[in-house]
């Protein structure tokens, strides 16, 4: 079972950080210099916030499953292997 598994370079993880700073950036300041009531600016807001909220947790949950798949498919192929390995000092 070989796991190639490269790590993220320091200049992505920073363009992901600024990237993600940026965009809530300029988004307040959308929703600041909107034309309405300060009401719908703080509704307008709070479903900005709730929305990020639920792209982490999705983003999480997502990667979760994935990752317990890949540890119940190495289980899987411990046990194989175990069985291959007896099979074969058997015979």
């Amino acid at each position: 079972m070989n796991q190639n598994i490269q790590p993220h370079s320091g200049a992505w993880v920073t363009f992901t950080y600024a990237s993600f700073a940026a965009s809530a950036f300029l988004v307040a300041i959308g929703v600041f210099f909107l034309p309405v009531s300060i009401w719908m600016q703080g509704y307008l807001t709070m479903g900005i916030v709730m929305l990020v909220q639920t792209c982490i947790t999705l983003t999480k949950t997502v990667r979760d499953v994935h990752e317990s798949g890949k540890l119940v498919n190495r289980i899987e192929d411990a046990k194989a292997e175990r069985l291959l390995m007896e099979v074969s000092k058997a015979a």
